[in-house]
């Protein structure tokens, strides 16, 4: 019985990392822009943590954002992330 419950556990933590590792691959019409994330809503990891949501204060040159391919530039703050 334990051996079933660890097994499903480690299923969905893989299957989880699965789904969040596609994120980390870049959407197709969009374009990753630093220095314009509010605290907590940027959408991955830097340096400074690992991951989505963990961003301390608005704006933070390291912290990027999905947005449409081409509006990056035009947002003030805003960096293409290369």
């Amino acid at each position: 019985m334990k051996k079933s419950i660890i097994l499903s556990a480690v299923t969905v933590a893989m299957l989880s990392l699965g789904i969040s590792g596609s994120a980390l691959a870049g959407k197709p019409g969009f374009e990753k822009c630093m220095g314009i994330a509010k605290a907590g809503k940027n959408d991955c990891g830097t340096s400074s943590h690992a991951c989505a949501g963990q961003s301390t204060k608005d704006g933070d040159a390291d912290e990027w954002v999905y947005v449409p391919e081409g509006t990056c530039e035009k947002i003030v703050g805003g960096k293409v992330k290369k």
